[in-house]
């Protein structure tokens, strides 16, 4: 199965894949609205617009597991990142990322390995995980990355198409 063929629905609540950015390298990220990583919002959207003339977007995934950080509805959630953050990039729906109930989605990510070769459950709130154009996961950056980290910014220019 394929990063592709997982069933994933938009913050608005209407099906969606990641098939739409096939050919494209794509940044999954965990996200949250409370939390004290929120700010990455800011460089995550930065990275989206600095690459995404060149087959890069940022998606972001709403996740409450950690520390219940993420309480919003779908539509505060939006709200709040347009209105703070300036978010252009895609939001999908609240998702979980650990245990039982882990999106499918996240259950391929994980077990990509980080720098340090460790692979597993997502730590914490802002989470990355880099696809390449065919849809593989190719790198995992920790929570306190930051967007603009240059290991994530050479990884990203790594696998840009072309």
């Amino acid at each position: 199965m394929s990063v592709y063929d997982v069933e994933l629905r938009t913050l608005a609540g209407e099906p969606a894949s990641l098939e739409r950015f096939r050919g494209t390298a794509v940044l999954a990220v965990n996200v949250a609205s409370k939390c004290g990583l929120t700010p990455q919002y800011a460089g995550l959207e930065k990275l989206h617009e600095r690459y995404a003339a060149r087959g890069f977007t940022v998606a972001g995934f709403p996740c409450n597991q950690f520390g219940g950080q993420e309480p919003g509805t779908a539509e505060e959630i939006a709200t709040f990142c347009s209105a703070t953050y300036g978010v252009t990039f895609p939001m999908f729906e609240k998702v979980e990322v650990n245990g039982p109930e882990r999106h499918p989605l996240y259950r391929e990510l994980v077990q990509t390995p980080d720098a340090d070769g460790a692979a597993g459950d997502v730590q914490w709130n802002f989470e990355k995980f880099l696809l390449d154009p065919a849809g593989k996961p190719v790198a995992r950056f920790r929570p306190q990355t930051a967007p603009d980290d240059a290991a994530l910014l050479a990884a990203v220019e790594s696998v840009l198409p072309g």
